[in-house]
């Protein structure tokens, strides 16, 4: 006797093989997991110093992330004196953005400790 529904009223109970019950819970489960879509979250770095050439190449770069379904992060590791100019950072983070194509920012550009960074996701 397998209890199907206990929290229905009254409760709903069937006369099975509990083996056999089980195993097609398992094989819904598995369908279930199989369908389903993983997102992950890549990261892509600049630097404050960054040239126009390899900031179009890593904006390809993401663009392809955000084609596959994948959330980027992006983000911006300041070193030594560069900490004054954090502003800077700032433009390049905006010149990022503008080379991409069907973004969604998800988190705005944030400093934390030495790091700026930014997480996109692909729009829907």
């Amino acid at each position: 006797m397998v209890n199907i529904s206990p929290k229905a009223e009254p409760p709903v109970c069937r006369i099975m093989d509990y083996g056999k019950y089980r195993f097609e819970q398992e094989k819904k489960l598995k369908e279930a997991k199989k369908n389903q879509k993983t997102i992950t979250l890549k990261e892509m770095r600049l630097s404050a110093t960054i040239d126009k050439h390899d900031l179009e190449v890593k904006a390809k770069n993401v663009q392809k992330f955000l084609a596959s379904g994948d959330k980027v992060k992006v983000s911006i590791r300041f070193r030594g004196r560069q900490m004054a100019h954090t502003a800077g950072g700032l433009e390049i983070m905006n010149t990022f953005l503008s080379l991409l194509e069907n973004v969604v920012v998800e988190k705005p550009a944030k400093m934390e400790g030495r790091n700026m960074f930014i997480v996109l996701a692909p729009k829907n």
